[in-house]
């Protein structure tokens, strides 16, 4: 009897060392659903990767945009020195030349998008000094060339246009990735939350369990020291309070690893420790299912994700198609230049510079490279349509398995509701016979343990509900429980 008393006490003492120690060391923070959301957003390793996958896009279409505003650009050349001999085929003899230079070149550059042409004003002015051995003579002074140029390129797609698209429909694709792993966070952050709560409540209700069981070994032990049961009850209700008290410890294992696994997925400090405050609440939504289905088609952004991969794959074909094909290319320039010795005299007798290039490109056999390369992607393109109708196809799928799966979820919660309510009659009624000497331990601990598995059966039913409606929400991209849809892509734009 001195034996069973110290244990029951150690017991106790330890418990509540480990309760006070706990709290002590890790003072806890209560974390709801949306304030983990809200840090997963900002601090998960995934998310910070789509973020800098956006960023980049954007600068790249911004890039491009600045691109084609006008350029400036000066090019100076503040000394150039050059001596050399060579033969000259017009005099028919070798001759030695001495050459000092210096000059500048400034550029305006403006690209025009609407057909792929450059239109440029140049201004080179220049000093030099030159010395020829054949005609022993010196020249040098001041120069100046002024000139308007266009560079146009015909018969060929605007390449410039294509780019544009190019970076919009990857910018594009890039918030509409970001949006679809926030859902994807926000899908997985909860799944994680809810398995954390879980973890809480099966410990919560294991040491409930393991409550009960200390003052069922109470009632045992007084029996026993009156005479009023045999002492192989003292023995069972041990083994039963030892059972129940490794459950309990076996539940706060669980429970920390469940917690240390979520920190991890939202980027918090694994060295913080908080407690979860969920709302399951559970109210019954009206699904009507052809306007799921309609707003999954409308709304999913999986499908504007596969257009954008058709587009893509037409821009290809169009670069496909400029292999080796006939074009040409336009060139023209009007301009003056003046040279004097003095520099304000340069333009004094200024000369008209024009100049006019037509330059094409004639392909004649490639041995149907062309043809074969053009067929290759015009199969990518029919790939991607395939692509386009598989994934209409899944989104009705998904919709539809999902509104099953709420109809018997709602079965399952009703089910699970009363069987706690019976569970727990059945065990008032089983603890009072067993007071009275007419259950023995080990029937009582069973239908504890059926208690236990009942309110962990109802917890997880109304957190499966939960996630299907999450997971609804997702397919559809509307949320039935607010009644209001759902525009991630917006958001980011706002950011």
């Amino acid at each position: 009897m001195k034996r069973s008393f110290k244990t029951g006490s150690k017991i106790i003492v330890t418990g509540v060392l480990l309760v006070f120690n706990v709290l002590c060391v890790f003072p806890q923070k209560a974390v709801t659903l949306e304030e983990a959301l809200k840090i997963a957003e900002d601090n998960s390793p995934s998310m910070k990767r789509t973020r800098l996958n956006l960023v980049r896009s954007q600068e790249n279409l911004n890039a491009q945009n600045a691109a084609l505003k006008s350029q400036f650009s000066l090019s100076v050349n503040p000394i150039g020195y050059n001596q050399n001999r060579e033969f000259n085929d017009l005099i028919s003899e070798w001759n030695s030349t001495r050459t000092v230079e210096s000059y500048g070149l400034f550029t305006i550059a403006q690209p025009i998008v609407f057909t792929d042409a450059v239109v440029s004003l140049t201004n080179r002015f220049g000093y030099k000094d030159s010395y020829s051995e054949y005609a022993n003579k010196t020249t040098k002074g001041f120069s100046n060339r002024l000139a308007l140029n266009l560079d146009q390129p015909l018969f060929t797609y605007n390449r410039t246009k294509l780019q544009l698209k190019e970076l919009r429909l990857a910018l594009e694709n890039a918030q509409l990735n970001y949006a679809i792993q926030l859902l994807s966070l926000e899908k997985s952050v909860t799944q994680a939350f809810y398995y954390v709560y879980q973890q809480q409540q099966s410990m919560d209700i294991s040491n409930q369990a393991y409550q009960n069981m200390q003052k069922s070994y109470e009632v045992s032990k007084n029996k026993v020291d009156a005479g009023i049961s045999a002492r192989e009850e003292m023995f069972q209700a041990e083994l039963n309070l030892a059972s129940s008290k490794s459950e309990y410890e076996n539940s706060q294992v669980s429970f920390e690893n469940a917690k240390d696994e979520f920190k991890l997925l939202i980027g918090m400090s694994l060295y913080d420790d908080f407690s979860v405050l969920p709302n399951i609440a559970v109210d019954t939504v009206q699904v009507d299912i052809t306007f799921a289905i309609d707003q999954g088609l409308a709304n999913r952004m999986e499908l504007r994700q596969s257009q954008i991969s058709i587009e893509t794959s037409q821009f290809d074909l169009i670069q496909t198609k400029a292999l080796n094909e006939f074009k040409g290319s336009l060139g023209l320039s009007v301009g003056l230049f003046g040279d004097n010795e003095n520099f304000g005299n340069v333009y004094k007798s200024p000369t008209d510079n024009e100049s006019v290039e037509l330059s094409l490109s004639i392909p004649l056999w490639d041995w149907g490279e062309r043809k074969s390369r053009i067929k290759a992607t015009e199969a990518n393109i029919e790939s991607a349509n395939i692509s386009y109708e598989e994934e209409q196809s899944n989104i009705i799928l998904g919709v539809r398995k999902v509104y099953r799966n709420l109809l018997n979820l709602q079965n399952q919660i009703e089910i699970a509701r009363q069987n706690v309510t019976n569970a727990q009659l059945t065990y008032d009624l089983n603890l009072e016979k067993y007071k009275n000497g007419d259950l023995t331990g080990m029937d009582l601990n069973i239908y504890q343990n059926q208690l236990s598995e009942k309110q962990l059966s109802y917890t997880n039913s109304l957190i499966s509900y939960k996630l299907e409606l999450l997971n609804l929400k997702i397919q559809t991209l509307y949320d039935f429980e607010k009644k209001i849809p759902v525009t991630p892509v917006k958001t980011i734009e706002q950011k």
